[in-house]
């Protein structure tokens, strides 16, 4: 019968309309909870739970005479009991559930909790995919463990470990907890290299923890995280107490099961032997004076037997979160009433007693109440964020000494890592900076306080693979031993020295990579570190960029880059070999700057320096003499005025540095042998069409080919130094190469032998070699460590000087530099010396111009055309003899100083008389 009906969930007649319910609150509001009664969080919820429930009915403040009402179920850790146990809740006048403690439980459930709209509050269901979204009546009063696994792996990240082995408790608490972890490790650049899952419960057995953690101790990380229940997790350590696994160099860092344990129970000194110098995690609770009036009515209530833990304040603080939303759900007129679920209609029948099931019709309205809870409880304050999860999420960080636990720190997740309380920073600005993580010291497993490498080689019985090229040329930098698995040469004892600074002992042996007939590509040798055929690479591997996304690398041991080699030729001192120290536009620019200061000098001096006056050839003569004299600073005629001198100065100058750098070139040509190279550089090597030669196996290929676009065409592979040789002398006419690239090492025993060749232009790559190892391998980091140890001592040089020793050819002028001084090397004199001339003649010019408007022009220059008589004026101005300002004073004294309308009126006759004869 599928009949829509209301029931009144308080007792009252379900035949009473909707619209007849009187206004006043129910006199009793049910809600339920279901959890595990004989669990570590269940002994202490079940207790806090009931003195929640009778401190909301003692106020009057809330509910206000209404009476709420727990009913208690437990699941039995089952989630099909859990279920049922649900599902009974909902047959009755249940508003809202409190629980499940369990996960596992809590997916079941909240599905039965959404479809009948009743809020599922759960203060211990931590598990991160238990998510609003799936499930929107799932509401979280506890920390999710996203941020429990956020803190483990700055943990982590702290203290630099990069790997680490999970355990965890096989179900959706230990599955989904692992799985945040595991993306919060790859965020900082860790990784889970291990991790397995323990059945739960009673399942468990010792000899499958027993195979698990002997299979985890032959293992490389020593760093552990144990995400399991309080029956496993005890087991497993009292497994590993067993086989040595809590000894001096592990780490366990354990997620807060075990806290709850520790708080709520003492446990027998036996038990805390096995653990330790374990890291524990528990949530935080500010202190307040409200927690510390509980915690001592606790003692009293429990008579001391039995310990809070945060999850136990949690759940008090859900109850109180409950009675404020229904409050509020009163005060907006909620009305609590249910409708028969209809959705069930097709599977009446049987001994199911479907048709119970009722639909809490304001459910939704509840839901919102709680989700906009804001008051301070027993865990502090409880407000829901946008995504639902607790305000201000925060971990005390614990480790076990002794007979009890001490607090080095703690996590939240507005400021990481810090020894001081969560609760002083939030009143702080956030600083996340790795300056600002700290921890108080933690005495380790092994009751050190060195903070543990966290990890080892794994002792399993295998050594690393450390592949070594087999070399056909260069066999100084690596070779194999005839007849033995050894190899020598440069790289590997430098690798050998290394490996002996090391604070523990490192098992390999080398595998050798190559045919023996050519020269193996690097690339593919550090490729098959990825693919675990090798555990590292030892030879002359240069770190480039393609390398290091695949594999780590050690820090440089020898410095390395790209050169490139030619042909050269002695030049010879001609007669002419005095204008090779500047290029033709050097001089042409250096003339032309003769010519122009003679020029400038003599505008600036001709009115008022007798020295630059005279006839036009005369005049032309000094200027020229007097520019050209300026070389050798031999010049006899003296500048008279201001602007003149100024130029002058700055000229000199000019002089100065010209000819000093002149000599130095001019010398370093006569005494010094002069080499020369049609190849200039990698730039006129790309320029040219020419084939180039490289090292068989060398990156230099792909460097040209990708990174510089030089044809692969042009790219002839040669094999040995006797190869290099023979095609540099045949040249590119004949067959062979105009130039190679190759890394400066090699070039540089090369050219101990060759001293025909020389490194033309400058070394265009900058890089070195270095040994490589797998991605995040912590034994890249010590030997880095071990490398930088040889380079301090010296003794990382006396293992280059053992094996790079030079023969016959010195290196000393091997580099060509055929680069002769250049304008661009002085244009900043020249700029300084022309922008100040060009000055001075504005000046003086200006200084014309005004003397030209001062005085008006004689009736005779006034009767030619305006425009020819004044540049005629202007002429005679800048030609006219100026005098001494003290000798025209004297003169006018006398009465013989002409006007100088006198002057300006016969002046163009003069000028006129000059050019007819």
């Amino acid at each position: 019968m599928n009949i829509f009906w209301v029931v009144w969930c308080l007792g009252i007649s379900p035949f009473v309309s909707a619209a007849n319910v009187p206004s006043r609150r129910p006199a009793v509001v049910h809600i339920g909870a279901i959890f595990n009664f004989d669990s570590v969080l269940g002994k202490v919820a079940k207790v806090t739970l009931e003195e929640a429930v009778k401190d909301v009915n003692a106020d009057a403040t809330i509910l206000r005479g209404t009476k709420l009402v727990l009913t208690m179920q437990t699941s039995n850790y089952s989630g099909f009991i859990g279920m049922v146990q649900a599902l009974r809740f909902m047959e009755t006048d249940v508003v809202a559930i409190i629980g499940p403690q369990s996960s596992v439980v809590a997916h079941i459930i909240s599905h039965v909790a959404n479809e009948l709209r009743v809020p599922l509050l759960s203060f211990a269901a931590t598990d991160p995919t238990l998510t609003s979204l799936q499930f929107p009546f799932f509401v979280r009063t506890t920390q999710s463990d996203l941020y429990q696994m956020k803190a483990v792996a700055e943990i982590i990240d702290f203290y630099g470990w990069k790997e680490v082995i999970a355990l965890y408790v096989d179900d959706d608490y230990g599955r989904n907890g692992v799985a945040a972890l595991d993306d919060e490790l790859a965020a900082r650049r860790c990784r889970i290299s291990f991790k397995e899952g323990i059945n739960t419960g009673t399942e468990v057995g010792r000899g499958e923890i027993t195979s698990l953690l002997v299979k985890v101790a032959l293992m490389q990380s020593r760093v552990i995280v144990l995400h399991a229940q309080t029956d496993s997790g005890f087991m497993v350590f009292n497994v590993a107490r067993y086989l040595g696994m809590t000894d001096n160099g592990y780490v366990w860092i354990v997620t807060d099961w075990l806290s709850s344990l520790l708080d709520s129970a003492s446990l027998p000194s036996e038990t805390l032997n096995v653990l330790q110098g374990v890291l524990v995690l528990r949530q935080h609770t500010p202190d307040s004076d409200r927690k510390s009036a509980f915690l001592s009515r606790w003692k009293k209530l429990t008579g001391g037997s039995l310990g809070m833990h945060s999850y136990g304040l949690y759940a008090y603080d859900s109850v109180w979160m409950i009675a404020r939303a229904i409050d509020a759900f009163f005060n907006q007129g909620g009305i609590i009433s249910c409708t028969n679920y209809t959705s069930l209609g097709a599977y009446k029948g049987g001994d199911l007693n479907l048709d119970a099931m009722s639909i809490f019709d304001n459910g939704t309205l509840l839901l919102k109440n709680i989700m906009q809870s804001d008051f301070v409880g027993l865990t502090g304050r409880m407000k829901f964020e946008p995504d639902r999860s607790l305000a201000h999420p925060a971990y005390d960080i614990l480790n076990v000494v002794g007979n009890g636990v001490r607090r080095v720190g703690y996590w939240s997740n507005y400021s990481g890592l810090s020894v001081v309380s969560p609760e002083i920073l939030y009143a702080k600005p956030p600083n996340r900076s790795s300056a600002n993580q700290k921890l108080y010291s933690v005495i380790w497993p092994g009751e050190t306080t060195s903070k543990p490498r966290g990890w080892v080689f794994p002792n399993n019985g295998k050594q690393l693979r450390i592949g070594v090229p087999i070399r056909v040329s260069y066999r100084e930098f690596v070779s194999p031993v005839q007849g033995t698995e050894l190899f020598k040469g440069f790289c590997v004892d430098v690798f050998t020295a290394a490996i002996n600074l090391l604070p523990y002992a490192v098992p390999y042996r080398f595998v050798p990579f190559g045919d023996g007939r050519k020269n193996p590509s690097y690339t593919e040798l550090v490729n098959l570190i990825t693919t675990g055929y090798f555990d590292g690479a030892v030879g002359d591997i240069a770190i480039v960029t393609n390398r290091t996304r695949i594999v780590d690398f050690t820090q440089p041991y020898a410095a390395s880059g790209l050169v490139v080699v030619a042909p050269f030729k002695k030049i010879n001192s001609g007669g002419w070999s005095f204008l090779l120290p500047f290029t033709p536009l050097m001089w042409i620019v250096t003339a032309c700057f003769f010519l122009f200061i003679g020029i400038v000098i003599w505008i600036l001096e001709h009115r008022i320096n007798d020295e630059f006056r005279g006839p036009p050839r005369q005049q032309i003569i000094t200027m020229l003499w007097f520019s050209l004299s300026t070389l050798f600073f031999s010049h006899r005629e003296n500048t008279v005025s201001a602007l003149g001198r100024l130029v002058m100065l700055l000229w000199l100058f000019v002089v100065l540095i010209l000819t000093s750098s002149y000599t130095a070139s001019l010398t370093s040509i006569l005494t010094v042998q002069q080499l020369t190279s049609p190849i200039s550089g990698i730039e006129s090597l790309k320029a040219s069409d020419e084939p180039i030669g490289f090292q068989v196996g060398s990156f230099a290929e792909h460097y040209m080919a990708q990174d510089l676009g030089i044809a692969k065409s042009r790219l002839i592979p040669l094999g040995s130094p006797e190869a290099y040789t023979k095609a540099l002398q045949l040249g590119p006419k004949n067959g062979g190469v105009a130039a190679i690239v190759d890394e400066r090492p090699y070039i540089e025993i090369f050219l101990s032998s060759q001293c025909t060749f020389r490194i033309v232009g400058q070394e265009f790559t900058r890089s070195g070699w270095g040994f490589a190892f797998p991605r995040d391998s912590p034994l890249a980091v010590d030997m880095s460590t071990a490398i930088l140890q040889l380079s301090e001592t010296g003794d990382l040089q006396r293992i280059h000087d053992k094996w790079m020793t030079r023969s016959s050819c010195s290196l000393d002028n091997a580099e060509i530099d055929s680069d002769r001084l250049k304008l661009k090397s002085f244009w900043g004199l020249f700029l300084i010396c022309g922008i100040a001339c060009f000055l001075a003649l504005a000046l003086h010019f200006l200084q014309i111009m005004f003397q030209l408007r001062k005085y008006p022009p004689s009736e005779a220059a006034s009767s030619a055309s305006s425009i020819s008589g004044r540049f005629q004026r202007f002429l005679t101005l800048i030609d006219e003899k100026k005098e001494d300002p003290s000798k025209s004073k004297g003169r006018k004294r006398n009465g013989d100083e002409r006007s100088l309308e006198d002057q300006l009126g016969r002046q163009p006759k003069r000028i006129q008389t000059e050019i007819t004869t």
